[in-house]
């Protein structure tokens, strides 16, 4: 009798620890679920392919120059004019939707004037009510502007995002949007982000800064082609 109760109890023991050891099991697949699969778009390691090197930082330094070309080719095309371009981005199939105070809508979800990010759940559904006016709980990519004059510089530096949305580019998504909002904006914890976030939130702070800098380089030419043509004006020359 003593030897079956031992039985029983070394089963009850191993019972325990295969369960303990498959919730063990579930934990660690749902760890690496947000890992696997991810790749690191970073664009900074090097990896060897049928004894090739392979730079990743090259190759997305190529793809930032393909579509820095794509859209200054676009500005020159409708000659930097925002409301010309714009119908060009509802020819895209995004919409374009002009507010009054579009301010005073946008700040309460931390949104600004400009490109919008599709969104999901409340945000999409107060976007909807305050600009669509119907109820939806997803929302479309859209441009939000107010009546009036749009600052060109500005509007470029949205552009760029757009354009960079469309065409797929990492960290360019909603979600590395929000981790961007969240954690460059606030002084949240980073702790918490699971390697896949981290990642994409590497990518949304790389793209936010392409974009500036894009803005900034055509707001040097624009400045230096100016002051060319105010000197060639003024002295007949344009030596600078």
């Amino acid at each position: 009798m003593k030897i079956l109760l031992k039985k029983a109890k070394n089963m009850q023991r191993k019972n325990i620890i295969y369960k303990i050891l498959e919730l063990q099991e579930k934990f660690l697949k749902f760890r690496l679920s947000k890992t696997l699969g991810v790749k690191n778009i970073s664009k900074r390691k090097r990896h060897y392919s049928d004894n090739c090197l392979l730079d990743l930082s090259t190759m997305a330094e190529a793809e930032k120059q393909e579509l820095e070309d794509k859209l200054s080719n676009i500005l020159k095309t409708y000659e930097y004019n925002p409301v010309r371009i714009l119908e060009y981005i509802k020819a895209q199939g995004t919409e374009v939707k002009y507010l009054k105070n579009a301010k005073n809508i946008l700040n309460p979800i931390g949104e600004n004037e400009g490109f919008i990010y599709p969104q999901k759940g409340l945000k999409a559904l107060y976007l909807s009510l305050g600009v669509n006016k119907t109820f939806a709980l997803k929302t479309n990519e859209m441009f939000i502007l107010s009546f009036g004059e749009i600052n060109k510089y500005y509007f470029i530096y949205h552009l760029y995002n757009w354009f960079a949305f469309k065409n797929n580019i990492s960290g360019m998504d909603s979600e590395s949007q929000e981790l961007l909002k969240k954690y460059l904006f606030t002084t949240s914890d980073t702790k918490e982000l699971q390697l896949s976030e981290i990642y994409k939130l590497k990518d949304a702070i790389r793209q936010d800064k392409a974009s500036i800098e894009f803005v900034i380089k055509l707001c040097r030419n624009y400045e230096g082609a100016k002051q060319a043509l105010n000197k060639m004006h003024n002295e007949g020359s344009a030596k600078l």
